[in-house]
């Protein structure tokens, strides 16, 4: 069972940045996906950004201002946002996909608030 840990979340004012890690408790590939959702309160939870074999997809709305990255050989992946706006508060999720299974984080907060 692979676990997940995210952290970074926090209080940002809009128009702000913060930076979200994602460490894996196992060794990951470039063939593995890797990624991060949100849910905020009363919405599903959508699919922010995600990587795999080198590509990155994003959401619409976060496209310019969020960056997903990884590095395999710390087994962690990382979402830089920038020039943040009060709808991405959130509870944020890392999301693997390793041999077929789907592994899921406990979830940070991130408001975006002034």
């Amino acid at each position: 069972q692979v676990q997940l840990v995210e952290s970074g979340g926090g209080l940002v004012q809009p128009g702000g940045s913060l930076r979200l890690s994602c460490a894996a408790s196992e060794s990951i590939s470039s063939m593995d996906t890797m990624g991060w959702y949100r849910k905020a309160p009363g919405t599903e939870r959508e699919l922010v950004a995600i990587t795999d074999s080198g590509r990155e997809s994003y959401t619409e709305s976060v496209k310019g201002r969020f960056t997903i990255s990884r590095d395999n050989a710390k087994k962690t992946v990382y979402l830089q946002m920038s020039s943040l706006k009060p709808e991405d508060t959130a509870v944020y999720y890392c999301y693997l996909r390793k041999f077929a299974k789907n592994y899921w984080g406990q979830g940070t907060q991130v408001t975006v608030s002034s």
